[in-house]
């Protein structure tokens, strides 16, 4: 059943408070899947990061994703959960998955410590390299795309809900 919306995105898109506030308006529920990773592991991303490296943070990162189960609930997985084929198969069956599209530009002036904020950076990536790769896999696995550009929050929220209703959704 696919009554849970999923919103997917880089870092600092507004996954987590976007769905904060879209779950509010729909009376769902609200996940931050980087916050049930850090439960489980008992550590902070960076410090599975560290611990594990990119390549071991994204198998939990998909062997957590996929195994969640929710119901009319808004889940915010990390940016790079678009890694884990088993995860993303497993959020699309369970939920409507919408890209939180956003300018490299807008992007860039939101982000702060890419490291501090726990995102899987390769080796001799830029944020700039990291976007590339990771824009065809959001849009692959998006069943709805919002294009941010400019728009307040509200905007956003009201926009996603309007999506939302026309696609039969909700």
């Amino acid at each position: 059943m696919r009554n849970n919306v999923i919103l997917i995105g880089m870092p600092g898109s507004g996954k987590s408070t976007i769905g904060v506030v879209l779950a509010k308006l729909l009376c769902y529920q609200f996940v931050d899947m980087d916050i049930v990773i850090q439960e489980q592991e008992k550590k902070l991303l960076r410090e599975i990061i560290a611990d594990v490296g990119n390549e071991g943070f994204m198998e939990i990162e998909n062997r957590v994703n996929a195994g969640f189960y929710a119901e009319h609930t808004v889940i915010a997985p990390g940016g790079s959960v678009i890694y884990g084929k088993e995860a993303m198969e497993h959020l699309r069956e369970i939920g409507v998955v919408i890209y939180l599209k956003l300018s490299y530009e807008n992007l860039a002036t939101r982000l702060g410590d890419l490291k501090a904020r726990g995102v899987v950076l390769k080796d001799g990536y830029t944020l700039r390299t990291l976007y590339e790769e990771r824009t065809p896999l959001y849009e692959k696995y998006a069943d709805i795309i919002i294009d941010e550009g400019d728009m307040e929050l509200i905007d956003t929220v009201a926009k996603i809900k309007g999506k939302l209703e026309s696609n039969g959704y909700i």
